[in-house]
């Protein structure tokens, strides 16, 4: 189904970024698999191109552009033509924003300049060994103490956390208030911050992923990025962009396995015919046509609304959950349609598949997002009873 929300001006912005991913980006993707982390790299040459925080404001280097459907092109051509494990997504449009929606003048004109050019690169830790999607029962604590705040705890499955110079940790400040939580700017090379080894994953083998150990870390009060009791606030409000951009990855990644598949089913033959013309296979392909066209309607109706500032945290749950969900079905279906050689990790649709495992996951998992809608719709157990 033709896309109706982009104007010529956004095409001309595809035909470059696509050119970055199949030039500088899809070429290395093996390589970044077998070492466990993309180069350093990835992230400047990115940067160079302005590709890294396009809505940063010029004062920043950025090209102040507030148009979330540039981010979207980037996200869908790097699924495409680059490698799902390098998480530009992450840097640009997941923990960027906490800089730039919070950070003092100070603190941006400090930050923001080296992140547009891709030399300071991002995460952010909310994650925790007994705290996942339940970030009220964190544990790591920040502690007042002067002129600093005193970290401890630890954080688990942090993307970027190995290549990561600015780490925005989720920690508790309250003892007695359950969504007391403050976020502070962690720096590389701060005494008592130290790396686990990257964690070993079922997919996005590119994908730097972490434990994170607090010891002591004394973090200047001036990189704590807003009020140190309202961090639980500040989560909410973010997630919601955080699974839209979700959304757009997941569907990008479906039509990608779709179109590898269509191409193996109308070149693959048995029984002397293309696999494709076999009733099962053609009707399998339609329905995920239809599924596909569907999900990305509702996906880029939420950029609009996320452009306009006005998509709703249970519209944004739905479009999570639409769409990592679809992109579970598709991969399924892709890999059979695909045969014994779906199973072949020389096959791309092999790689997708267990890379794609974890959107049900990650952003809040698919049965958070239902609780979330199903809240939206008043049927609260707290409000029921």
């Amino acid at each position: 189904m033709k896309r109706t929300i982009f104007e010529p001006e956004h095409d001309q912005f595809r035909d470059t970024v696509r050119r970055f991913f199949q030039n500088e980006i899809g070429p290395n993707a093996e390589r970044w698999r077998d070492q466990g982390h993309v180069d350093r790299e990835a992230f400047t040459k990115a940067g160079a191109l302005g590709l890294l925080l396009t809505w940063a404001d010029e004062t920043y280097g950025g090209a102040g552009i507030g148009d979330l459907r540039y981010e979207q092109i980037v996200s869908e051509e790097n699924m495409r033509h680059g490698d799902p494990g390098f998480y530009i997504h992450l840097h640009s449009n997941l923990v960027a924003p906490y800089l730039g929606g919070l950070g003092t003048e100070e603190q941006k004109r400090r930050w923001l300049p080296k992140c547009v050019t891709g030399e300071t690169i991002l995460a952010i830790a909310l994650t925790e060994p007994h705290a996942g999607s339940d970030m009220a029962a964190m544990r790591t604590t920040a502690v007042e103490e002067g002129d600093h705040w005193v970290l401890n705890g630890s954080k688990t499955y942090i993307s970027n956390g190995q290549l990561a110079d600015l780490v925005i940790v989720a920690a508790r400040t309250s003892k007695t208030e359950r969504h007391g939580v403050g976020l502070f700017v962690v720096e590389a090379g701060m005494e008592g911050f130290k790396r686990g080894q990257r964690l070993k994953k079922m997919g996005l083998e590119s994908q730097d992923t972490s434990e994170l150990f607090f010891d002591n870390v004394r973090v200047p009060k001036a990189n704590l990025l807003g009020d140190a009791s309202r961090g639980f606030h500040y989560l909410t409000e973010f997630l919601a962009g955080e699974r839209v951009v979700a959304a757009i990855a997941a569907v990008a990644a479906a039509q990608t396995a779709f179109d590898l598949t269509l191409e193996y089913v109308t070149d693959r033959r048995a029984f002397g015919r293309p696999v494709g013309m076999f009733q099962n296979s053609r009707f399998t392909m339609a329905r995920l046509r239809a599924e596909i066209d569907s999900v990305q309607c509702f996906v880029d109706q939420c950029v609009i609304q996320q452009n306009a500032r006005t998509l709703g945290p249970e519209t944004a749950a739905s479009a999570k959950y639409l769409a990592t969900e679809l992109e579970g079905r598709v991969m399924d279906a892709c890999v059979q349609l695909h045969g014994g050689a779906g199973y072949m990790k020389e096959y791309r649709i092999c790689r997708m598949y267990t890379d794609a495992r974890v959107s049900r996951i990650f952003a809040g998992s698919s049965e958070i997002m239902l609780e979330i809608i199903g809240r939206g719709l008043g049927l609260d157990e707290r409000k029921l009873n």
